[in-house]
């Protein structure tokens, strides 16, 4: 390869990771006013909080004269250190900018209009309006909340998982709240937060989310031919053997959208009712002939 070559190809990858970095500041910022209209225009006006870090700084921005916006970024700035020093570079700095433009959001929106007073609309509207927010953010690679970094950290030195580790933050930062706001005020947080969970689950991993199957039966042809002429989706062979038969078997192996997953059950129970199948939930689907054919 030439240098001219090489040099045109060095500068095309930097125009690719520039549009690639832009892309994430645009998709952060944009989380971070959808949580910070959440935060300042639904469950502040209701006296409810969101869990981790942000959960602490508006119960302490409550209690003392000090805004949010604030406590936002101080309580969060040593998992920035945190998360530069074991995670990496590119997520500590991803990091404390979703954070400033959290910060920035809310000191915008702190005297915005509330737009529900009702404590049932404000759980719904305001674990949605959380959920999409971070989300968004966590899928474009930001973080708004440093308590998913300190969960990563102690789960490297301490028996339990990242999840347990923030159900543990959360359920001191909520009791703190029922002598802030009162029991019940407490009790709706806590059901925003499970709501804002959800979403933020549904906004990561898509409304498709992917599931793959394995499937063991005599009819492999008919059923990989139905598959691909019904469901419009490639399947690949496997060659096993049975432990207890010593019979060389081939295994389907099919990955497909959560909605198809009935459809792909249908298909396989007509051909072979007793077919034996697993199937088990997929992260992430990249590469490969994996785009869903036309259905003739």
């Amino acid at each position: 390869m030439s240098e001219a070559a090489i040099e045109k190809k060095k500068i095309s990858h930097r125009r690719l990771k520039l549009r690639s970095v832009i892309k994430r500041a645009l998709f952060i910022t944009i989380g971070a006013i959808i949580m910070g209209y959440g935060l300042e225009a639904i469950l502040i006006p209701n006296q409810m909080i969101d869990g981790g870090v942000t959960g602490l700084s508006m119960l302490l921005s409550h209690i003392t004269p000090i805004n949010l916006s604030i406590f936002l970024v101080l309580l969060n700035l040593p998992f920035f250190f945190l998360g530069y020093k074991q995670i990496g570079k590119s997520f500590a700095f991803s990091m404390l900018y979703g954070i400033v433009a959290l910060s920035v959001a809310t000191s915008f929106m702190h005297h915005v209009e509330p737009i529900v007073h009702d404590e049932l609309l404000a759980v719904v509207f305001g674990g949605l309006t959380l959920g999409v927010g971070v989300g968004l953010t966590l899928r474009n690679g930001g973080v708004l909340d440093g308590t998913e970094t300190l969960a990563i950290l102690i789960e490297k030195r301490l028996p339990f998982s990242v999840g347990e580790i923030i159900m543990f933050v959360n359920v001191i930062i909520f009791a703190i709240a029922a002598f802030v706001f009162g029991l019940e005020n407490a009790l709706f947080s806590m059901l925003t937060y499970f709501i804002a969970f959800k979403t933020i689950d549904v906004v990561v991993k898509g409304l498709e989310d992917m599931k793959s199957m394995y499937i063991i039966s005599d009819n492999t042809t008919e059923i990989a031919d139905a598959i691909t002429e019904r469901l419009g989706r490639g399947v690949t062979y496997l060659h096993g053997e049975g432990s207890y038969s010593g019979k060389d078997q081939r295994v389907i192996l099919c990955v497909f959208t959560r909605l198809e997953e009935t459809k792909m059950k249908d298909i396989i129970r007509e051909i072979d009712p007793g077919a034996f199948i697993i199937a088990s939930d997929v992260s992430e689907v990249r590469g490969g002939r994996f785009k869903k054919k036309d259905i003739h």
